[in-house]
């Protein structure tokens, strides 16, 4: 066997091992898909320290798979942003939610982040008929719910939302850096990083600070 056969062979293997690990994805897909459209849902960005929490809601068109999909943190950033191009081109619907820093204060994290994913599906052209949620179940939504824990990994559809929330907060962070470049937003995305910290201290709040969550450090 030459070299090129060989390669090709070891291509051909990883790609099938890929299509066997999202046909394994697609689980509670397929075990849900027949009362309808069957809608992943998930959040980013509970922890940081400033910026919205963003919520992503996502259908997959029924019997369709999209190679490469996992939790977001699995991904590197040039996969991320390579799969959310393929995911808002395939899914069927999109919808995309977000709580600012000001109402995560006002009402709190957690019920901030069920307001992020009520908008996420009401943004919604497609009425989905099922809901696969990331371990939550969303207050004040009349849509069957099967939260299911650490879903990212575990089905397709929530993956691929959390994807399209990671790209989308991340994305918000980066064009937040040009507004305030003295915290550097671009690099750690609001999250409580030594470097975040001691900007915080140095120049005190800006706008998307969540003074809630940086009382003690200024």
């Amino acid at each position: 066997m030459t070299k090129k056969e060989l390669a090709e062979l070891k291509k051909a293997e990883k790609l099938k091992a890929e299509e066997e690990r999202i046909e394994l994805l697609c689980e509670y897909e397929k075990q849900y898909e027949i009362y309808g459209n069957v809608c992943g849902i998930d959040e980013v960005g509970r922890g940081p320290l400033a910026g919205p929490v963003v919520a992503a809601a996502v259908i997959i068109p029924k019997g369709k798979r999209i190679l490469y999909i996992n939790d977001s943190k699995k991904l590197s950033e040039k996969k991320r942003e390579e799969l959310f191009d393929v995911i808002m081109k395939e899914a069927l619907a999109v919808g995309i939610g977000f709580a600012q820093a000001e109402r995560i204060d006002e009402i709190n994290i957690l019920q901030a982040t069920y307001e992020a994913m009520r908008m996420a599906i009401e943004k919604l052209p497609v009425t989905p008929d099922v809901l696969l949620n990331d371990a939550v179940t969303i207050p004040e939504v009349d849509i069957r719910q099967v939260p299911i824990i650490k879903g990212d990994a575990k089905s397709m559809s929530i993956g691929a939302a959390s994807i399209i929330a990671k790209v989308t907060r991340d994305r918000l962070m980066c064009e937040y850096d040009t507004w305030y470049p003295q915290y550097g937003f671009a690099k750690h995305k609001g999250y409580g990083t030594k470097q975040h910290i001691d900007a915080i201290k140095e120049h005190g709040a800006c706008p998307i600070h969540r003074m809630t969550f940086i009382k003690n450090f200024i």
